[in-house]
């Protein structure tokens, strides 16, 4: 899919999802290359010692499925200028996790061309995980 244009951006307009169902192979993966092997994270026993029903996935790969969604939007000439999020709600394996977003305005400042979006993580019963904003700067 080619990179979004601003002249095709409108507001209340959603952006094409990102879906990961997640398991214990992501999360290693995500775990070694950010060195964050926590126990929580890896062996159920220890996901229920800390009141959870199993080992649940870490907040910052629902942040990273929000960048792949925005990513894949905006192309990579395009840039995330401002992001921020809360963690809710916990994700456990073999979720199905959809990133979401939907324009809320765009506008010209400082010779960039900028949209901001409300972005969201949810799971298959349309729970949302992760709310968060974001700005992003469009290169064409």
């Amino acid at each position: 899919m080619p990179p979004v244009t601003y002249a095709e951006v409108k507001e209340g307009q959603e952006v094409p999802v990102f879906v990961r169902v997640t398991d214990f192979m992501h999360w290693n993966r995500y775990a070694a290359v950010n060195d964050e092997f926590v126990y929580i994270h890896m062996d159920d026993e220890m996901g229920r010692k800390v009141g959870q029903k199993a080992a649940f996935g870490m907040g910052n790969l629902q942040v990273s499925y929000l960048h792949n969604m925005l990513r894949d939007w905006i192309g990579d000439d395009g840039m995330i200028k401002k992001f921020s999020c809360q963690f809710r709600s916990m994700n456990f394996k073999n979720d199905k996790i959809t990133a979401r977003g939907k324009v809320l305005k765009k506008y010209e400042q400082g010779g960039e061309k900028l949209v901001d979006l409300d972005v969201w993580t949810e799971n298959q019963a349309s729970q949302q995980l992760c709310p968060a904003k974001a700005t992003v700067a469009l290169a064409k």
